[in-house]
């Protein structure tokens, strides 16, 4: 029985200390269904030999009673004839027959017990193998995804998220300060050509001014 032992260790292994060990888990799933496999064959091989001895005995068994039931019928004959010492060594012979048939029977029996005891273990070792098959693909795509998980959390821990908002606030700063010296800008610009307007206006009307007191002149004159 050690390969339901091993098997045995191994489901242990593969429900309590996955994931605690120090090899690859998706190595260690892929392994351990392997080895159920393994497990699985070797304990349906045996479970096939058992089957096939108790046939065997089976067989032996019934034999040696036919024979001692045909010993009885020669007896019988024998009996029917008046030879009493024929049937005699006949009865003789069926108590042989059935004392090996009585033996056999038992083994038979204790056969039977243990083959019905190996079928029931494979079978539960095969529902186990299912069982793994069905958590192979989902442990897998787990592990992954915290292998994945795991290296972004690396990504994350070397990236300074505050120092970097705090470069991104700094440069904020430095862009509304230009954007509102820009503004400040065009607003003096508005402002200095508004003046310029103005002096025009006034030297342009100080000149007519002029020139309308040199031609009332010379309309007085005329």
């Amino acid at each position: 029985m050690s390969i339901f032992k091993r098997i045995a260790d191994i489901i242990r292994a593969y429900i309590n200390d996955l994931f605690d060990k120090a090899e690859d888990p998706e190595k260690m799933i892929k392994q351990m269904v392997i080895e159920m496999e393994e497990g699985v064959a070797k304990s349906t091989t045996a479970l096939a030999k058992a089957l096939a001895s108790e046939k065997q005995l089976e067989r032996k068994y019934k034999g040696l009673a036919n024979k001692a039931q045909n010993w009885e019928r020669k007896a019988m004959v024998a009996l029917q004839s008046g030879n009493e010492n024929l049937a005699r060594q006949a009865l003789m012979q069926k108590a042989t027959l059935a004392t090996q048939a009585n033996e056999y029977q038992k083994m038979l029996k204790n056969a039977s017990a243990a083959t019905k005891s190996l079928r029931n273990q494979v079978d539960a070792l095969k529902s186990k193998l299912k069982e793994a098959r069905m958590k192979e693909s989902t442990l897998l795509a787990r592990n992954q995804m915290a292998k994945t998980q795991k290296k972004l959390a690396k990504q994350l821990g070397g990236f300074d998220m505050d120092n970097n908002f705090a470069r991104f606030d700094k440069f904020e700063e430095r862009i509304l300060k230009a954007e509102a010296e820009a503004e400040a800008m065009v607003e003096l610009a508005d402002e200095s050509g508004g003046l310029d307007d103005e002096f025009k206006a006034l030297e342009q009307s100080s000149s007519i001014n002029e020139d309308l007191a040199q031609l009332r002149a010379k309309m007085n004159m005329g």
